[in-house]
């Protein structure tokens, strides 16, 4: 899945690896604008932009793609290791590259109360490097970095106490220890040592329920991917830069969300859409969270979360499945087996009464409309899919051509499943950019007639018929790559049991009638599952 370079600023959006998202923001201005820093689900940390690395399937007719399906599962071997991390190979020889995938099945959604931003945070610092990679002098680095978070708990202390000279003290002796320790660090030494062996996209993502790690090598870097990876994530040193990094990520928050009034309408959105389960808190945390996270916060969540049974690995492109089991076995046969922290999430109540927030804000006006949906395993999920691309699938979508293109309400108007992931239960959003001249008001009522007509009038077998197979060509153009590929595996994989539902869900759009569009319309789209977000524009 190719992603918008906006280099290494948080960026936010209702992520999910799916055939519906995937064509929204690779696709439409106004989701990028969304994706590069107001929605609040993903945090991305980049250093470098991947290049695309097209792998074709071949030609064939719109009506016949199971030979290249049955050649993808042919050429594709899985194994575990003994201490339960999971590898899923596909092999691609067209070209001399791989694409690496690392995929932690941990989010937003786990984090202990009060360290919301912990898993952003341990995926920003997990570019520091590792005992031997990022520091000159690891020996003489360790009691430095002790110090400094031995130091800032007594800070902490002497500012509660409002003992302000020894706060001065406390703090002059911090940045010196600190000025110290930045001696010893060799910056980005992980990124260049990749792009100095010809490795492009060094890459991380944080969603609400995982983080994920990718890059790209030529093929014959396989064992120094290896090497690095597995390193990474065996030696980690966690406190390296935390407290600078601290400072840029309350930063970033600050410029998406505080300072960006669709960034700040939308967490007040999402909170007012969930009462008690975890997607109502934001990836990036709460700025008094991230204030108060300790490097022990985050150590801790990585030996809670990072273990070898909470892993899976995909590696796609010019490689020998067998040498990749047997490095596998040497470098990341190390992981000493471990059960990962478990926690129970509590279930969202059903929602009862249309719920409302509304900001006032110098800003052009937004209108948000969001309605609860079943997770991505539940059986309707491919009607979700087809109603979402009927309402705002570009421009022949319903959407579009009533509220943009004929009535001119807004300047965009879009929609889709899996915010603000796609997991556990969810919701359909959508969202509108109002025109010049009109209000949010007229924009709720055409976008309400829009979705009221999939409840009251049958699709068409011609409209049916265009969105599906827009959704079966789009799914297959976000498997052209190998790291598009290697991401979709994955996502299947960890979220349903099997990276084979990649292909079933081809079936099951298929199998979607205009009788199941009109049921889940009329399930889903009613007033007491309603949430709605206005922004206004607030005249200075």
């Amino acid at each position: 899945m190719n992603q918008p370079n906006c280099g290494r600023a948080i960026l936010y959006s209702s992520q999910r690896v799916s055939v519906m998202l995937y064509r929204m923001f690779v696709t439409l201005l106004a989701l990028t604008v969304l994706w590069c820093g107001l929605l609040p689900e993903v945090a991305l940390a980049q250093t470098t932009a991947p290049p695309a690395q097209r792998v074709e399937p071949p030609s064939k007719t719109p009506t016949s793609i199971q030979p290249y399906l049955d050649r993808t599962i042919k050429d594709l071997t899985e194994f575990r290791l003994d201490n339960g991390l999971k590898f899923i190979v596909l092999e691609r020889h067209q070209a001399p590259v791989v694409s690496f995938v690392t995929y932690a099945d941990v989010g937003g959604v786990d984090e202990p109360d009060g360290q919301t931003g912990v898993a952003h945070f341990l995926e920003h610092l997990a570019f520091k490097g590792t005992t031997r990679i990022g520091t000159k002098d690891y020996k003489a680095e360790k009691p430095l970095l002790d110090r400094l978070e031995q130091l800032d708990a007594q800070i902490r202390t002497a500012k509660a106490n409002g003992k302000k000279d020894e706060v001065e003290r406390l703090e002059a002796e911090f940045k010196q220890v600190e000025a110290q320790a930045a001696k010893l660090v060799k910056q980005n030494e992980m990124g260049q040592i990749v792009e100095q062996a010809g490795g492009v996209g060094l890459n991380a993502t944080t969603s609400t329920e995982a983080t994920r790690y990718f890059y790209s090598f030529p093929a014959n870097k396989l064992e120094l991917w290896m090497s690095l990876e597995s390193e990474r994530f065996l030696e980690p040193v966690l406190s390296r830069e935390f407290y600078k990094e601290k400072q840029v990520i309350l930063e970033e928050r600050r410029m998406r969300v505080e300072n960006s009034p669709i960034g700040l309408t939308i967490e007040k959105f999402i909170d007012a859409a969930y009462k008690v389960h975890p997607y109502r808190r934001p990836v990036i945390g709460y700025d008094q969270d991230i204030r108060n996270l300790t490097p022990k916060n985050v150590q801790d969540f990585f030996n809670n979360y990072y273990v070898p049974s909470n892993l899976a690995i995909a590696i796609v492109g010019d490689v020998n499945p067998n040498e990749v089991k047997r490095l596998a076995q040497i470098y990341f046969g190390r992981f000493e087996s471990k059960s990962k922290a478990v926690q129970e999430l509590p279930t969202e109540p059903p929602q009862t009464q249309t719920r409302e927030v509304t900001v006032e804000l110098p800003s052009q006006p937004w209108y948000l409309e969001g309605y609860h949906r079943p997770a991505l395993t539940h059986p309707d999920n491919a009607v979700y899919e087809i109603i979402g691309d009927l309402l705002s699938n570009g421009r022949t979508s319903r959407l579009y051509k009533s509220l943009v293109e004929k009535q001119r309400l807004a300047l965009s108007a879009q929609g889709f499943s899996g915010f603000p992931g796609d997991k556990y239960p969810n919701m359909m959003l959508f969202y509108a950019l109002t025109a010049p001249g009109h209000t949010v008001d007229e924009v709720a009522a055409a976008l309400r007639t829009e979705i009221d007509k999939l409840k009251t009038e049958p699709v068409t077998d011609a409209e049916l018929q265009r969105v599906k197979t827009q959704a079966r060509a789009q799914l297959l153009r976000s498997l052209d790559s190998n790291m598009g590929m290697a991401q979709q595996l994955l996502e299947y994989e960890v979220k349903t049991g099997s990276w084979r539902n990649l292909f079933k869900q081809l079936d099951e759009i298929a199998a979607v009638t205009a009788a199941d569009v009109q049921r889940v319309a009329k399930a889903s789209f009613t007033a007491e599952n309603r949430t709605i977000g206005k922004l206004l524009s607030k005249q200075g």
